[in-house]
C-alpha cells in the first residue's frame, strides 16, 4: 500500500472515531433573593423583599401588602442563595447598613462597627437568628434617633457642654470641665460615663474623651458598651430587654425613658418605633411585641 493510501486510511479512521465536544451555552445566573417579604414588617420606599421567586422594591411606605401589589416594583427573577452569608459575621450586611443610613456621616463606617463587635460578642449574637436581627435593628434604630440618622458625631447644643462635669467625683474632670459632652452613636456624656466606659473598654476616655469623636471603632464601642451594660433610667439593659423578649419599648426606657416614656414625649417614642419597624423590615424579621413605652 502506498504512503498516500495509508495516510488516507488513518484520516478516515480518526474522523469516524472522534467525538464532537459540545460546549454548553453560558446562561446568566439569577440575582440572589433578598430577605423574604414579611407581612408584619414595615417597608419604606427603596426597601426590598423577595416573594414568589422575584425580588421586589417598595415604591413607598407599605405594610401587609404582598407583592405584586401596586406599591411594589418587580426587580426581576431571583434564585440562588437567600441572604448569602455575610463575611463580617454581623447579622446586618454592609448593603443593609447602607440602606438603613443612606445619608450618614462618613465617620460612622461599617468597618468601624464590625471592629467594635469584638468588645461584646453577645451583642446581636445571643439567641436565634430572629432575636439577633431584632437586637441589631433595635440598637441601630435608637442610634439613628440619637444622631439624626448617623449624621451627628457630637452633641449639637454647645451650651450644654459645661454641664457634664460632675465635680463630686473623686477623679474630677481632667480633660476640662466642658470636655464631656455627648459623642458617638448613643451620645456618651458626663465624666463618670466616660470613666466607666473607658475602664470597661481599656481606653483612656476620661483623659482623652476626644477619642470618641476621632476614632469610629471607639465611637461604636461606647455605644455598644452602653447598650450591653447600662440600665439608664430603666430597669434592665437594652440588650437584656431584646434577648428576653421584653420588647423594643423597654430599650427606649433604658436610653431616655425618664423624658420620653409614660406619655412624656410620645412623638419621640414613635420616631424610635418607626425607625425600628423600618430596620426589621430591611432585615426581614418581625418587630415583635411591646414596641412602645
Amino acid at each position: 500500500m502506498s504512503l498516500r493510501r495509508i495516510l488516507a486510511a488513518v484520516a478516515a479512521t480518526f474522523a469516524a472515531t472522534t467525538v464532537a465536544v459540545v460546549v454548553p451555552a453560558q446562561t446568566a445566573s439569577a440575582a440572589d433573593c433578598v430577605a423574604p417579604w414579611n407581612a408584619s414588617s414595615v417597608y419604606w420606599g427603596g426597601n426590598t423583599a423577595s416573594h414568589n421567586g422575584h425580588n421586589w422594591s417598595a415604591k413607598w411606605w407599605t405594610q401587609n401588602e404582598a407583592p405584586p401589589a401596586q406599591v411594589w416594583a418587580d426587580q426581576g427573577a431571583c434564585g440562588g442563595t437567600t441572604n448569602p452569608p455575610n463575611p463580617s459575621g454581623f447579622v446586618v450586611s454592609e448593603a443593609q447598613f447602607n440602606q438603613m443610613f443612606p445619608s450618614r456621616n462618613s465617620f460612622y463606617t461599617y468597618s468601624g462597627l464590625v471592629t467594635a463587635l469584638s468588645a461584646y460578642p453577645a451583642f446581636a449574637g445571643t439567641g436565634n437568628d430572629t432575636i439577633k436581627k431584632q437586637e441589631a435593628a433595635a440598637f441601630l434604630a435608637n442610634v439613628s434617633h440619637e444622631t439624626g440618622g448617623l449624621v451627628h458625631i457630637v452633641e449639637q447644643n454647645q451650651a450644654n457642654y459645661p454641664h457634664y462635669c460632675d465635680t463630686s467625683q473623686s477623679y474630677g474632670c481632667p480633660a476640662g470641665t466642658a470636655a464631656y459632652y455627648g459623642r458617638g452613636p448613643i451620645q456618651l456624656s458626663w465624666n463618670f460615663n466616660y470613666k466607666a466606659a473607658g475602664d470597661a473598654l481599656g481606653l483612656p476616655l476620661l483623659t482623652n474623651p476626644w477619642l470618641v469623636q476621632n476614632d469610629a471603632a471607639v465611637a461604636w464601642k461606647t455605644g455598644i458598651w452602653y447598650w450591653m451594660t447600662q440600665n439608664g433610667p430603666g430597669t434592665m439593659t437594652p440588650h437584656n430587654a431584646m434577648v428576653n423578649s421584653r420588647g423594643f419599648g423597654e430599650t427606649i426606657r433604658s436610653i431616655n425613658g425618664s423624658i420620653e416614656c409614660n406619655g412624656g414625649n410620645p412623638g419621640q417614642v414613635q420616631s424610635r418605633v418607626s425607625k425600628y419597624q423600618q430596620f426589621v423590615g430591611i432585615l426581614g424579621v418581625a418587630a415583635g411585641n411591646n414596641l412602645s413605652c
